[in-house]
């Protein structure tokens, strides 16, 4: 059985190895793989394993022996699954490895936001503490999280893990999700999406990207938002409407946005949220920690071996 491992150092850059996984079967393992190089490397593959390489119908019928891809991450608008499910071939993720991981980065760009915490590092670092009291960069938005609330869009591991620190924090939680309220703790309350933009001071997505969420914060969403308010996306960056966010932040319709993903990535050098002093950027490294990264591995092989025992956990459907 051959296992292919398409980018390898995506999920594990140099530090930890795939061990587990390479002790059942011939495995070969790329650190990265085109679109042109992918046909070449699965042609004969019975098992391909993917972190950020696209898999589409076509790359599935030209690889004969495929029976399993298995998405080393939890999103799967990589692999198309109707395609996937119609040739019999399996396809799974790693639904939980990086919840509390993406999470925190939820709440490290929310508070750079409200507490200046990059600004002021630069301002130490320029040498202009000795020259200025740090009191005079003071913003007549800078808050306090207590108090606040937060909207968050999808209530699956990521999302109930932002509430939960959220309301650690002293926030209110809103949520919009499928899920009856019952099934939500305490103090979580369940708004329809429209409540959600307009009262929440702080909107976190969390939901899959989906023809039907493509594009779901757009001019109106962000008109109606409070332009106190702030968005934060560690989900997918094709979520925004990114023209709409980028003329939001212009004309104050909100105050900022802190973005681990775009639509793009890497982006081109005229992405249209580049050098906005109201929106700050980090290169889709939320679930990044030493701590999910060892987690995919591991995740990962108990996928591949529950699939080859004939009894395969975390499937993915159409």
């Amino acid at each position: 059985m051959k296992i292919v491992i398409l980018d390898g150092f995506a999920a594990q850059p140099g530090d930890l190895d795939w061990s587990e996984i390479q002790s059942l079967g011939e495995c070969v393992i790329y650190d990265t793989t085109s679109a042109e190089q992918l046909h070449e490397r699965i042609s004969d593959a019975e098992i391909v394993l993917t972190n950020k390489t696209p898999i589409k119908a076509e790359d599935m019928d030209r690889t004969p022996e495929l029976k399993y891809i298995g998405i080393m991450t939890t999103g799967t608008n990589l692999i198309d699954i109707q395609a996937a499910r119609e040739r019999g071939i399996v396809v799974t993720n790693l639904p939980a490895y990086s919840s509390e991981s993406v999470a925190q980065m939820v709440f490290s760009h929310l508070l750079n936001i409200v507490m200046s915490v990059n600004k002021y590092n630069e301002f130490i670092h320029k040498g202009l503490w000795q020259k200025e009291q740090p009191m005079d960069m003071r913003r007549a938005d800078y808050i306090e999280l207590y108090g606040q609330s937060i909207g968050i869009v999808g209530f699956g591991n990521i999302g109930s893990a932002v509430a939960r620190i959220a309301h650690g924090f002293g926030m209110s939680v809103l949520v919009y999700t499928s899920k009856p309220q019952k099934q939500l703790p305490a103090y979580c309350k369940s708004v329809g999406l429209k409540e959600l933009f307009s009262s929440a001071d702080v909107v976190s997505l969390h939901c899959p990207l989906t023809a039907e969420t493509k594009g779901l914060v757009d001019t109106d969403k962000l008109k109606s938002m409070k332009p106190t308010a702030i968005l934060i996306n560690t989900a997918r960056g094709a979520l925004v409407d990114e023209e709409a966010l980028k003329t939001a932040l212009i004309n104050g319709w909100i105050a900022a946005a802190g973005l681990d993903v775009l639509s793009e990535e890497p982006p081109g050098r005229e992405h249209p949220l580049f050098n906005l002093r109201n929106c700050y950027l980090t290169p889709h490294v939320g679930w990044a920690t030493k701590n999910a990264c060892r987690r995919i591995a591991d995740h990962t092989a108990k996928n591949l071996t529950a699939f080859l025992s004939g009894n395969p956990i975390n499937t993915v459907l159409p």
